[in-house]
């Protein structure tokens, strides 16, 4: 039987699912079925992962339930902290978050035919530990202590804590807990997709959540924010921006946080982080905010009508920025919510499990000798 190959699996479906939705004509995004916009101004991140991991908003007590066991395992093992300070202080946190959650793994049995109860834990714990890794390793690596999590705040805020050792104003914590309620899940991407695979092994949540940030840290998939901050400080000022921008245009270049493989129109994520780049620029009176609003008339001038406009990279940078939070934090930070989704994908591929084993089209030879060594 003859098999028509399509490239990087493009628009094939590979599973169905509930946890997320996107329409990218209309520019919608739902998390079981509630739009994003709605969990951005009401909700929380631990609610929202609850919701993407067990399919329902959670009920007073059972989030009272799924708080206090999140505290109770927020804090990291002394080993893991010695291992964050023996990795290399010039390596990417990226790699430093993916071999701190595989490590962390094995501490904790068992790791196969787990229980219902157990598998939740492992997902609750791996949630609660992913920001407290970034934020070790960026503490460590620059030789400062890591100082412990405080029971008393939520995640967003104890990452900031734990980044700077200062308690956060609570509207910085604000603006990063929307931020990973926005960044938490996003259908079926390489990385979501990475995870599923390798949890239909029966692999356990570490080793998933592990492969789905490998691929989260390729640059094809994660860092458009970083180079969209590059780009505005290349520009410099918001009246360089046009001939900036025009040049990149006139010599085809690719305009990073542009364009996307399935919103046709403005990402609805980009829209709220554009909001609070605004608010926290202002605040600072920084002026990167400003030469990006300049980048943006600019390019959907010219690309609006071809279905590109920003995404959730264009303006994330600034926001992040305006938090204090290093430059090549972001993409973790970006993981630290997508734990969330990925965690929600595994647990709705166990429910009906069946192991991923596609095929392939052989393009080599056929019926070659074995040719000897002294004869090559």
């Amino acid at each position: 039987m003859a098999h028509e190959l399509i490239p990087g699996l493009e628009g094939i479906p590979i599973a169905e699912s509930k946890v997320s939705f996107v329409d990218g004509q209309k520019g919608r995004l739902e998390y079981r079925g509630i739009s994003v916009e709605d969990l951005a101004e009401n909700s929380t991140f631990e609610e929202t992962a609850f919701l993407l991991m067990y399919g329902h908003l959670p009920s007073q007590g059972e989030f009272e339930e799924f708080n206090e066991e999140f505290q109770r395992v927020f804090r990291l093992k002394y080993q893991i902290v010695d291992l964050m300070k023996h990795l290399p202080e010039t390596g990417h946190p990226m790699d430093a978050l993916q071999a701190g959650v595989a490590a962390i793994g094995m501490f904790y049995q068992p790791r196969s035919n787990l229980t219902e109860a157990q598998r939740r834990l492992a997902c609750t714990r791996i949630l609660a530990k992913t920001p407290c890794l970034v934020a070790a390793f960026q503490r460590l690596r620059h030789g400062e202590e890591w100082p412990l999590p405080l029971k008393h705040l939520g995640l967003a805020a104890n990452f900031l804590y734990m980044m700077t050792d200062k308690e956060p104003d609570p509207e910085a914590a604000r603006v990063l807990d929307v931020c990973l309620i926005l960044h938490a899940d996003h259908t079926m991407n390489a990385s979501t997709f990475a995870g599923r695979v390798v949890g239909s092994t029966l692999a356990d949540p570490y080793c998933v959540v592990s492969s789905a940030l490998g691929a989260l840290s390729g640059p094809l998939h994660g860092g458009a924010n970083e180079d969209a901050m590059r780009l505005f400080e290349a520009i410099g000022t918001p009246e360089n921006a046009r001939p900036y921008i025009e040049d990149m245009i006139k010599n085809k270049k690719k305009i990073p946080g542009f364009g996307h493989r399935v919103y046709k129109t403005i990402d609805p994520r980009a829209k709220i982080l554009k909001k609070h780049a605004e608010t926290l620029a202002k605040k600072s009176g920084n002026p990167i905010y400003q030469i990006a609003v300049e980048a943006e008339k600019v390019v959907t001038e010219h690309y609006a009508a071809k279905g590109i406009w920003p995404n959730v990279d264009f303006f994330s940078g600034i926001v992040y920025s305006e938090l204090g939070i290093p430059r090549d934090c972001f993409t973790p930070i970006f993981a630290i919510a997508r734990v969330a989704g990925w965690l929600g994908h595994l647990l709705e591929q166990l429910e009906g499990n069946r192991i991923f084993r596609p095929t392939q089209i052989y393009t080599g030879q056929h019926d070659q000798p074995y040719v000897s060594m002294n004869e090559r």
